[in-house]
């Protein structure tokens, strides 16, 4: 009977509100499930669904009889739920709301009114000095900001505000120089800051085990929408992280070609200039 009155208020046939409030369902839960793709949160929720399919068939086969464990499924596990949600899904609810709040700034320009030309010689520089940092087998963690503002990052390093130029940021990365350690910041055609501590990814789930450089480059990315370009000491692989998701072994013209898209900007504009 709830079936078919259920049934009955979705039918798209009955009404046209039905089938609008179907399509904003549909459009949130892909939404949320794109917000979540490729974090911890997948397991967690595949966890958490695995208790709640368990709590409903014992509850279903009980019917009632199982007088004290369905005490506790009812009185334990709905409570659970509204106070571990907030706290296991802290991560992902944070960066749900940042994109909401990003969605208003769409029309606006990024890295604090930068022309696509200046986008572009800090695309060419970062390309630049990451393959050279690769040849010479120096580590670096360059992290690109963009509508999300890390200033409270840069605010716990040492504030350069310099011009981004290559020698610069091969300076800044020498092996034993006071800040080649951590990361620099990056915004529109300036170092922020270097010397810059980043929050460490907790996603260790995959065959490959990343070090303290790879987890910053990708918590960053998890935690705002930042570019993070990323030079290994060992093996001198350049990689760029998104979004939480990590491209390796990329060469110059690769890295610059995903920083372009990224970005957009125009890879025309290179030969025009």
């Amino acid at each position: 009977m709830d079936l078919a009155r259920l049934w009955s208020r979705l039918n798209p046939l009955t009404s046209p509100f039905a089938l609008l409030d179907i399509l904003i369902v549909a459009v949130l839960l892909y939404w949320l499930f794109g917000v979540i793709r490729g974090t911890r949160a997948v397991q967690l929720l595949r966890g958490m669904g695995v208790v709640l399919v368990a709590a409903f068939v014992v509850g279903t086969v009980a019917n009632g009889r199982l007088t004290t464990l369905s005490w506790l499924l009812s009185n334990i596990i709905n409570p659970t739920l509204i106070v571990g949600v907030p706290v296991l899904f802290q991560p992902e609810l944070r960066r749900a709301l940042e994109s909401l709040g990003r969605s208003s700034n769409l029309i606006s320009r990024p890295f604090g009114g930068a022309n696509r030309s200046e986008l572009l010689e800090t695309i060419t520089v970062i390309c630049r000095a990451s393959a050279q940092l690769s040849q010479q087998g120096v580590g670096a963690l360059i992290v690109i900001e963009r509508a999300t503002q890390l200033q409270e990052y840069a605010d716990r390093g040492v504030i350069l505000d310099s011009r981004i130029s290559s020698p610069l940021l091969l300076n800044i990365f020498y092996p034993n120089s006071p800040l080649h350690d951590m990361a620099v910041i990056v915004r529109g055609t300036r170092i922020l800051a270097a010397n810059v501590v980043m929050p460490l990814s907790e996603d260790v789930i995959g065959p490959r085990r990343y070090g303290t450089r790879h987890r910053a480059a990708k918590g960053i990315s998890e935690q705002t929408d930042a570019i993070s370009v990323v030079v290994s000491e060992e093996t001198g692989a350049i990689s760029l992280v998104n979004d939480g998701r990590m491209a390796s072994y990329l060469n110059e013209s690769r890295l610059r070609s995903m920083l372009a898209g990224l970005l957009r900007v125009p890879l025309d504009e290179e030969k025009k200039s």
